[in-house]
């Protein structure tokens, strides 16, 4: 297992994990992979990793802006997702492990998630990662027609900003 910036050309197995996290129905609300340019624009620069397993993308983690306002520069959305066939081999925490880590070294005080109250499997990754629950947003949006509340977690710094 090793874990590397995530780079252009790691993009279209990046983008195929996500598409296979989108087929489940318990990811995100998207309903298609944007393409690499759309993708580049609307995450950080900073904090894209994916873990390669003989050369290939098991899993990947990025963060997301929360906000334009300077205020809340140091807080961004995590999204993480593991390729189904390298599930259950810790994957998702050491993504995590590292994510978190950099996200630090780039002024990021806090992380926070929305999570589909179904998706049991992130939900404890994130807590075993140090996230912890907020509340949640019931019913907030459609997906399938079925709608789905979302559980919201946060993970403050215990190294930088206020903690």
């Amino acid at each position: 297992m090793v874990i590397k910036e995530m780079l252009p050309e790691h993009w279209e197995a990046v983008k195929k994990i996500y598409e296979l996290g989108i087929a489940t129905g318990l990811a995100t609300f998207e309903t298609k992979a944007p393409e690499w340019e759309e993708w580049d624009k609307n995450h950080l620069p900073h904090s894209r990793l994916v873990c390669l397993i003989d050369e290939r993308v098991a899993g990947w983690v990025a963060l997301s802006p929360v906000s334009g306002r300077c205020v809340y520069g140091g807080v961004a959305e995590i999204s993480i997702y593991i390729h189904p066939s390298f599930k259950s081999m810790g994957i998702g925490f050491v993504l995590m492990e590292h994510v978190i880590s950099e996200s630090e070294k780039n002024g990021i005080w806090t992380l926070q998630a929305g999570i589909f109250e179904e998706n049991k499997a992130s939900i404890r990754l994130h807590e075993k990662s140090g996230f912890r629950k907020l509340g949640y947003r019931e019913n907030l949006g459609k997906l399938n027609q079925q709608w789905h509340t979302i559980v919201l977690f946060e993970r403050r710094s215990k190294t930088i900003g206020i903690s």
